[in-house]
């Protein structure tokens, strides 16, 4: 059924493309297994993995161990110049978020801390270590770590259930003004490919980052994070203008 002038993995994978962009797959559901396809295009096992293969690469799909694989698609996405909450970036996609808080402790600030947040190394801070579910899927890991002196008892709030911006804007009176992210392409380790549910190695997206808040009259910085997400699972974009 194909030109036999071009390989067949190529000629599956421009099938594929093309049920992709007309809607055929619903991104909910996992696409045909490798027998389906394999009937489908009168082709061996060997060339439809690889033409699934480059179309994860290539980020059209992706895989969910046990499940199967399925369309990725431009719902989970972000604008990296917004200051939101992880659980309304969920919220917004439509989805069903949920928490797990894998550490919460007071712990000493060391000097790459105290010089992130411009606190001393003999201030304690809170340091929350947060899975963030859309959907019962993890969607990322996230490790805070915020000055005790700016959020006293805040160990008493269970950030299981309640949105962390949302007890310091509203618990705390914090207005939050700004951030600065570093982003970096890493591949998951150890307990951070277990927190996602992911193999060892897999690409995930690194933030590093620093938020800004107003408290008592000064803008100071107030909380110091980094965020590992899932790269199957969501994606980030950014508006440029002239």
């Amino acid at each position: 059924m194909f030109d036999e002038k071009l390989p067949k993995y190529y000629l599956v994978k421009k099938a594929i493309v093309e049920n992709i962009d007309n809607e055929v797959y619903d991104s909910k559901e996992p696409i045909p297994s490798e027998r389906e396809l394999m009937e489908t295009y009168q082709v061996s096992r060997i060339t439809i993995r690889k033409a699934i293969d480059e179309l994860v690469t290539e980020g059209y799909l992706y895989k969910v161990q046990g499940k199967g694989t399925y369309v990725k698609t431009d719902e989970g996405s972000n604008n990296l110049f917004s200051i939101t909450s992880c659980t309304e970036d969920v919220l917004k996609l439509g989805l069903t978020p949920s928490k797990k808080v894998v550490v919460s402790e007071l712990v000493d600030a060391n000097v790459k801390r105290a010089k992130a947040l411009e606190i001393t190394t003999s201030d304690n801070v809170y340091m929350i270590g947060r899975i963030l579910y859309a959907d019962k899927e993890p969607l990322n890991y996230t490790l805070t770590f915020l000055p005790e002196k700016i959020f006293p008892g805040l160990s008493k709030y269970d950030l299981k259930k309640e949105s962390l911006y949302q007890i310091i804007t509203e618990v705390y009176g914090v207005k939050i003004t700004k951030a600065r992210r570093t982003i970096e392409a890493i591949g998951a380790q150890d307990e951070i490919a277990e927190y996602l549910d992911i193999e060892e190695g897999t690409p995930i997206i690194l933030f590093r980052c620093i938020t800004y808040g107003i408290v008592n009259g000064r803008e100071i910085p107030i909380e110091n994070f980094k965020c590992y997400y899932r790269t199957d699972k969501f994606k980030f974009y950014i508006d440029q203008v002239r």
